[in-house]
């Protein structure tokens, strides 16, 4: 089934890049992310001294003769990544001025890593949210998997209130494994609110990423006559004259926009504001550069 959200070209392109935890993970399978236990994977983390019941193959005869003690060799373990993309369902999401409607901006960014993350042998779920949390699709490795996955993303239809606060603290109480958390909404909601969500999930140890996703006409706010702006969460209408109201308008977007990024900051979320006409391959490429370990770049 062909997916419009999906781009299999760009998928081809963007392949070659991982998709990396920024903090250690726990899995139930081997993989290739840092995991907070000790392991045998290749990489070296520590001694510690030999008990009775350890494997005397990790023994460091080195260290031994040097010391005449016996000491272990501790390696870091390695481990699979399990993500949530978190899509914002509601009724605002549904916009689309300058750019694409922003839910399927968020359709195509969670579709593209999606996949990418199932490509390289870990798990990627979905969760939607309106006015409640929706456990849609829990997070799989299975390449027949990513159909479920599309169909859901594909079936959205965003009506009604934002949820997305209540959801964060649902996912942050459930999720019990630590886990990437990708958050893609236009944030429409208290930043005080949603940094209390975000820090709920710093607390649980999840790897978080925001995409604020917004139109290039809600930023710019650039109407040359009267218009009728109907709220698209609860369906009033006001008629206003814009050049009125421009510059308070857009005081009022700088101090929300400064007080999300200070909330994602402190809670030391990966935050990108993303306008809506926004070329995807750069976008995801840089987003992706941007995790690797600094040795990588």
């Amino acid at each position: 089934m062909k997916y419009d959200f999906l781009d299999n070209p760009l998928l081809s392109r963007l392949g070659a890049l991982p998709i990396e935890a920024r903090v250690p993970m726990l899995g139930n399978v081997a993989g290739k992310h840092r995991s907070p236990h000790r392991g045998s994977s290749v990489e070296f983390a520590e001694y510690r001294k030999y008990v009775p019941g350890d494997d005397t193959r990790r023994l460091d005869w080195k260290a031994f003769a040097r010391s005449d003690r016996f000491y272990i060799k501790e390696f870091e373990a390695d481990t699979n990544l399990r993500a949530y993309f978190v899509v914002d369902a509601s009724g605002s999401m549904k916009f689309a001025g300058r750019g694409e409607a922003k839910i399927q901006f968020a359709r195509r960014i969670a579709a593209s890593l999606s996949y990418l993350l199932v490509n390289q042998g870990d798990a990627a779920g979905l969760s939607i949210c309106t006015d409640k949390l929706h456990m849609e699709v829990p997070p799989s490795r299975r390449a027949a998997h990513l159909d479920r996955l599309f169909s859901t993303l594909g079936a959205l239809t965003p009506s009604g209130p934002t949820g997305l606060v209540e959801a964060l603290h649902t996912i942050a109480e459930k999720v019990s494994q630590r886990a990437f958390v990708v958050v893609l909404s236009d944030l429409f909601t208290e930043p005080d609110a949603l940094g209390d969500a975000l820090q709920h999930l710093r607390y649980r140890k999840h790897d978080i990423s925001v995409f604020h996703l917004l139109d290039p006409l809600e930023i710019g706010f650039e109407f040359d006559r009267p218009h009728r702006f109907v709220d698209l969460e609860d369906n009033t209408a006001l008629v206003v004259e814009p050049n009125l109201i421009a510059e308070e308008y857009k005081a009022a977007l700088r101090d929300f926009l400064t007080a999300v990024r200070a909330k994602c900051h402190d809670a030391a979320a990966d935050y990108q504001l993303v306008l809506t006409d926004t070329p995807l391959e750069p976008l995801l490429r840089e987003f992706l550069t941007a995790r690797l370990p600094k040795s990588k770049h």
